[in-house]
């Protein structure tokens, strides 16, 4: 199943961006462009029930994943996956073969399983709360173009497809990176906590923070984040 993409660029390399749930590839607005900038081909994706992707109601992971092996080159220079798109990037990884992985702000840890009707009931509270108004008011470092980017996402997102994949998933925690591996996370962060940082580390993991962001790193600190991921590829 070929997923919808938008790209950027004709650079040498390929990078892929997946984003995360309710988002789409549009999320990608200044990281694509800045990857293209820095040499890539870089290629965004709409996840299955995502932008303008088609719904898939008997979602799995491998769905997912198989749906992007279809969507994107192989072998790519670099794969980047913020939240959802970073576990897809995680399951992926072994036939995607990229030569670079980036997780935004990820644990790479098994979440908590909700029964299909709180998972239906939160996915529908999260696009009703997800508007353009809403979301200026309360995202006050967002642009404007993040909020209404942000709230077309929300309004094309298909909650069955989130159910299905959230029922189906058995979960899965991260093993020590086979390529290297970058986690860039907001600080503070909900997702990866300080000791969740020295774990990943540990393992072998390269983590970058930046001060202030939100889950949506990029979003109102875009400066920040090409310059936590340069120095990593810079290195």
């Amino acid at each position: 199943m070929r997923l919808n993409t938008l790209t950027w660029g004709s650079g040498p390399h390929t990078a892929v961006l997946l984003h995360g749930m309710l988002g789409s590839a549009t999320q990608y607005h200044q990281v694509g462009p800045a990857l293209a900038d820095r040499g890539f081909h870089t290629i965004a994706v709409d996840l299955l029930g995502h932008g303008d992707s088609p719904p898939a109601r008997d979602a799995t992971m491998d769905l997912f994943v198989n749906a992007v092996l279809e969507s994107v080159p192989a072998a790519p220079a670099l794969v980047l996956g913020h939240s959802l798109g970073a576990a897809v990037l995680s399951h992926a990884l072994s036939q995607l073969r990229p030569a670079r992985a980036v997780y935004v702000d990820v644990p790479l840890i098994s979440p908590p399983t909700n029964p299909p009707v709180v998972l239906h009931e939160r996915f529908t509270a999260a696009v009703a709360a997800r508007t353009e108004t809403r979301l200026r008011a309360t995202r006050p470092r967002w642009s404007a173009e993040d909020c209404r980017i942000e709230a077309e996402a929300a309004s094309k997102f298909d909650v069955d497809t989130a159910v299905a994949l959230e029922r189906s998933y058995t979960g899965h925690t991260a093993a020590p990176p086979t390529v290297p591996s970058l986690v860039i996370r907001a600080d503070p962060s909900r997702y990866v906590s300080v000791e969740r940082v020295g774990e990943l580390e540990r393992m072998g993991f390269c983590v970058r923070s930046v001060r202030g962001a939100g889950h949506c790193v990029w979003y109102g600190f875009p400066g920040e984040f090409m310059g936590a991921l340069d120095q990593w590829l810079e290195a």
